[in-house]
């Protein structure tokens, strides 16, 4: 599963159950199917370091009852969901872009996501967002309330899709789905693993793991992807250098650490710790695995 990634911040608020993508300016172009064959699909990713916070969307945005308690379109979705993409303002282009890369993880190319807005100047912007992976393509006629294993996978999809910059990134995403899946010239392509992403953005608390294979970190920071080894920030005034996680997801070391069975096809991680914090027992192997270029 190929990304072409450019400019995708995460916008999570908590409790606010969202994700979303944005850069330092808003490419509304939707990602492109370009091989069923390949299980290769192009997509846009990277970031800014505040969109995973609570200033990215608030509990006046897209929230649980607007979203994993309806269907996924526009005539489903709460008063306040409906109100956060159709604002004219900077938090509505954040809710516009998370939803757009929603569709795009829980839809197939073959479903949309159409709505209007009126922008500052009173212009009416329509937006059509297309599905690529379809992990959920029947959320656009009913709900996904109780589907937790859904709920994880279009969780790691997005977090995966999350990057500190604004800069054009291509990754290489895969796990054990049908729709992940990927192409031997695919993994002779994209042979540094950078890390994995899990959590569940649709869980009574919301929350989003990650972490980084050390053989990829320098790769990675190199490509401007920083959410899963941590951005390396300095301290203007002691000149410390510290590392910054994205937002609330949460950086839990290792991925050779907390994480076993490496796929011995994809190269992906089977499962990972859910929280090694609190347990180094509990697993989860609803987990998506990046991958870059050398």
């Amino acid at each position: 599963m190929v990304f072409s990634c450019a400019r995708l911040a995460a916008l999570v608020a908590f409790p606010l159950v969202t994700v979303g993508c944005i850069g330092a300016e808003i490419d509304e172009e939707s990602g492109e199917l370009i091989g069923e064959d390949q299980s290769a699909i192009l997509s846009e990713n990277g970031n800014l370091p505040n969109a995973l916070d609570g200033n990215g969307l608030n509990l006046n945005g897209l929230n649980l009852n607007g979203l994993n308690l309806n269907a996924l379109n526009p005539a489903s979705l709460s008063t306040s969901a409906l109100a956060a993409i159709k604002n004219s303002g900077s938090n509505g282009a954040l809710a516009r872009e998370f939803m757009r890369y929603l569709v795009s993880c829980a839809l197939r190319p073959d479903q949309t996501f159409s709505f209007s807005w009126t922008d500052s100047a009173g212009v009416v912007r329509q937006e059509v967002y297309r599905g690529d992976l379809g992990m959920a393509h029947w959320w656009a006629t009913g709900a996904i309330t109780n589907d937790t294993y859904v709920q994880r996978q279009v969780t790691a999809c997005i977090a995966a899709r999350t990057n500190w910059y604004g800069t054009h990134v291509t990754i290489s995403l895969r796990n054990a789905e049908p729709s992940m899946s990927s192409s031997p010239s695919e993994r002779a392509t994209y042979t540094v693993r950078e890390g994995a992403f899990w959590g569940n953005l649709f869980a009574s608390t919301p929350y989003v793991r990650a972490c980084y294979t050390p053989s990829g970190v320098a790769r990675a920071r190199q490509l401007q992807r920083d959410c899963a080894a941590g951005h390396l920030s300095v301290d203007p005034v002691t000149g410390a250098t510290t590392v910054q996680q994205c937002g609330p997801m949460t950086i839990v070391g290792s991925c050779d650490v907390v994480c076993n069975r490496v796929d011995s096809n994809g190269g992906f991680y089977g499962g990972c710790l859910e929280n090694p914090a609190t347990s180094q027992w509990v697993r989860t192997d609803v987990v998506v695995t990046s991958f870059l270029t050398p």
